[in-house]
């Protein structure tokens, strides 16, 4: 009569035991698709960062070579003798 009872709770455990298992399951997996989206969107706004870091600097060495250029020709012109 032991085994029949163990048999019977043993039963039931697995019939509610599998609808929670799939639930944690989904559970689980909704987390880590929630964990990669949130990865996918954070290495997207370090690829802006970095674009964006990157056209600055180049606007900035560009805009000292102007300067430095403006510079050169203003000091040139004014050391070259006038006729």
């Amino acid at each position: 009569m032991a085994n029949e009872n163990n048999g019977v709770f043993t039963n039931l455990l697995v019939a509610i035991g599998a609808p929670i298992q799939n639930v944690a399951d989904a559970v689980t997996d909704t987390v880590g698709s929630g964990l990669s989206a949130a990865n996918s969107i954070a290495q997207s706004g370090l690829n802006l960062a970095g674009t964006v870091a990157t056209s600055s600097v180049n606007t900035a060495t560009q805009f000292l070579e102007g300067v430095s250029t403006a510079v050169t020709a203003a000091i040139t012109s004014a050391i070259t003798p006038k006729k």
